[in-house]
């Protein structure tokens, strides 16, 4: 029934009462401590409830089957050869068997119990404090007094595990035992009678067993076949039979009472069916009902997995996906308790599922195949825009990598600027960042760099510009620019198909920028501020599940300059500085403050070689966390009594990495047949700012023709 995990989480069965209703038990025995002194007396877990229900002046076993049951139940666990189910279980022993049949060798003799004495042994049961009780017996339908015993105790919340039968190769085996099922069928059952059926340890039904029949919304099973147990002389014997099957589903019962004190009666048959192992025709049928009991997967979460203390929902597989400016950073422990659906703790660590974004291709939109770039204009007004082929549609989209051929051409950036008097300037741009647009608008000419780009002209994390507008206002030497942009930030997306872990999910974000620019004769020179607001994400990092929606907001301190030196060289350098503040909305409490910087250095030459070729290196660090992260608080226990989080523990969300990304790139480019030809070469160490990787080495070639 794999229930080393049972014991693993502390399963023991301790101070829960199962209800042993058969031939008694032998009072001799050690298995079930020492019971010298009387039942329920020291360590005898033979309880004081126990009673001799059929008449007998004792509960002592004559015909040895009792005990063999009350074994498997609950036969202590002392490192030597067998123990029971729920090994620290005490036990309500009620001996139902009529005087002297359990002594009756003859061939028609055996033991044998009447409903009467069935029905007072479940009243002990259930005044008894049990939570569970075993009837490992058969025969004919229950009796009406019986009846009304199944109702009482099933009333109680009391589950009660009944054998299938035996007659599983006899025509009156493809159902369950008149006995078993008819209690299972009664009114009185309230979906609290199990019917236990048998299989061997390759999950092959027992050829003895009867079949789940009519009875196979409520059948499950066990191992039944050559189970070790001993008799009334504790002489260990080899049992089979279905009878042996029920009490490792009584015993399954006591272990998810006693680990899990919330469950009721009937969350723990609906667990317990829940879990099973599915066994024959798939889902449940006639032969095998709900399957196979499996104490692994009853002991595992089962459902929505819920952080304790809080609605957010805990994901099994990515509750955090960092972004590139996080790119290595390494997590400390993050225990805490989660609740399945049945409101049962766990303890989980949280810092498996977080989840690291790898480094990112670098090559832009340039590199697409068959791009195309026009732009036309009429006095103080332009209009650019760049083409790529498509399947099926035309759309506006990020700057990437293009797709494939087609007949249709698909928008990749479109800009329209102009004049509002002799002063003023305006900018709207689709799949253009803000500071691109202000950069132009002020007159400062970019470098062609592939890899080692300018961070002031992005996020530093995927994002889609869905479209930006900016306005310069001319002051004298001085201009003032203001900007605002909006798009969706695409993070990781939380799947278990692998094929669509990288389509991406999206969620909106909105940038504005305040900018001063001024000429110092050859230097230009440009301060800005920004402001950046997140909805979900923070610098493009997704915080989920438990963990909670992650909402922050960024200040930036942007400085760009440029120099033009003498004979076509020019000298130029950004830097940013960043300020984050970050707070998860839902799930956990929590929130911090995080710190980012980038830079870039260059330095180029026009008509280097010749008159039209440019000639330029960059140095450049794009977008990387500095310091900082998120404080948590954890629920670190959980009281049953309660039903809440009785301790905290604080935790660290770490976003800052080791590695540090720094590309070097060169280029070159030529005239050629009215157009260009341009090369770049790079090397980004510690890509995606991860210490542990090798450095990435590329080049590229382009062709640029005009018509």
């Amino acid at each position: 029934m794999n229930a080393l995990t049972a014991y693993q989480h502390g399963g023991t069965g301790a101070a829960i009462r199962v209800g042993v209703i058969d031939s008694g038990i032998d009072l001799q025995s050690a298995e079930f401590g020492d019971c010298s002194g009387g039942v329920g007396t020291g360590s005898c877990r033979i309880s004081s409830a126990s009673i001799a229900a059929g008449g007998n002046g004792t509960i002592d076993d004559e015909g040895g089957h009792g005990t063999a049951v009350a074994f498997t139940i609950a036969g202590r666990r002392n490192d030597a050869g067998t123990h029971g189910v729920a090994f620290d279980a005490q036990l309500i022993v009620a001996r139902a068997d009529t005087p002297g049949s359990c002594a009756d060798t003859s061939a028609d003799g055996g033991c044998s119990f009447g409903d009467n004495a069935i029905a007072a042994g479940l009243d002990a049961a259930r005044t008894g404090g049990a939570r569970v009780v075993n009837i490992s017996l058969g025969g004919d339908p229950p009796n009406t007094r019986l009846l009304q015993a199944i109702s009482n105790a099933t009333a109680a919340g009391i589950v009660i595990v009944i054998s299938a039968g035996n007659d599983g190769d006899k025509p009156e085996g493809f159902n369950p035992d008149p006995f078993a099922g008819g209690a299972a069928a009664s009114a009185g059952a309230r979906g609290l009678v199990i019917i236990a059926g048998s299989v061997g340890t390759s999950d092959q039904i027992s050829s003895f067993s009867n079949r789940a029949g009519t009875g196979a919304s409520t059948y499950l099973m066990a191992v039944g076949e050559r189970v070790r147990a001993p008799d009334q002389d504790n002489s260990a014997m080899l049992w089979s039979g279905t009878s042996f099957s029920a009490p490792q589903i009584a015993g399954a019962v006591a272990l998810l009472a006693q680990a899990f004190p919330n469950l009721s009666g009937a969350q723990i048959v609906q667990l317990l069916y829940a879990t099973a192992r599915d066994l024959g025709a798939e889902g449940v049928d006639s032969i095998y009902g709900r399957g196979a009991l499996d104490l692994t997967r009853a002991f595992q979460p089962v459902g929505t997995t819920s952080l304790a203390g809080s609605t957010g929902v805990v994901s099994t597989g990515i509750n955090a996906a960092l972004s590139g400016p996080m790119g290595d950073a390494r997590q400390g422990p993050l225990g805490a308790v989660v609740l399945d659906s049945f409101d049962r703790a766990f303890a989980t660590e949280l810092a498996r599922s977080i989840v690291r974004q790898g480094p990112a291709r670098r090559l832009p939109a340039l590199m697409a195949t068959r791009q195309r770039s026009f732009s036309t204009g009429v006095r103080d007004l332009r209009v650019a825009v760049s083409l790529v082929p498509s399947r099926d549609s035309i759309r506006i989209e990020r700057l990437g990598i293009g797709g494939s051929d087609a007949g249709v051409a698909r928008m990749l950036a479109a800009t329209v600027s102009g004049r509002l008097g002799s002063k003023a300037q305006f900018a709207i741009g689709a799949s253009e960042t803000g500071n691109t647009l202000t950069a132009r608008l002020a007159g400062r000419d970019e470098p062609a760099f592939l890899v080692a780009r300018d961070p002031l002209h992005s996020a530093g994390f995927d994002v889609d510009v869905t479209g930006s507008v900016a306005v310069r206002q001319s002051l004298g030497r001085w201009g003032v620019s203001l900007a605002q942009e909006q798009g969706q930030v695409l993070s990781r997306r939380d799947t278990q198909f692998a094929a669509l872990r990288w389509d991406a999910q999206h969620s909106g974000y909105w940038r504005t920028t305040l900018g001063l620019d001024r000429r110092f004769g050859d230097l230009r020179a440009g301060l800005s501020l920004t402001r950046l607001s997140e909805r979900d994400t923070l610098l493009g990092a997704r915080f989920s599940g438990g963990l909670g929606a992650a909402r922050a907001d960024s200040n930036f301190v942007d400085l760009g300059l440029r120099y033009a030196i003498s004979d076509g060289w020019s000298l130029g350098g950004s830097m940013r500085q960043g300020w984050t503040s970050a707070k998860l909305r839902s799930g956990v409490q929590g929130g911090g403050v995080i710190r980012t910087n980038a830079f870039a250095a260059d330095i180029g030459k026009d008509a280097m070689f010749a008159a039209g070729d440019s000639f330029g290196f960059r140095i450049a660090q794009p977008l990387r966390v500095a310091s900082g992260g998120i404080g948590i608080a954890l629920p670190a226990d959980w009281d049953y009594a309660t039903m809440a989080v009785s301790a905290w523990d604080k935790g660290f969300i770490n976003l800052a990495p080791v590695g540090r990304e720094v590309d070097y790139e060169l280029r070159y480019s030529w005239p050629l047949l009215g157009g260009d030809v341009s090369s770049n070469l790079f090397l980004r160490r510690n890509p995606g700012n991860y210490a542990s990787f090798p450095s990435d080495k590329g080049g590229a070639v382009r062709l640029t023709l005009g018509f």
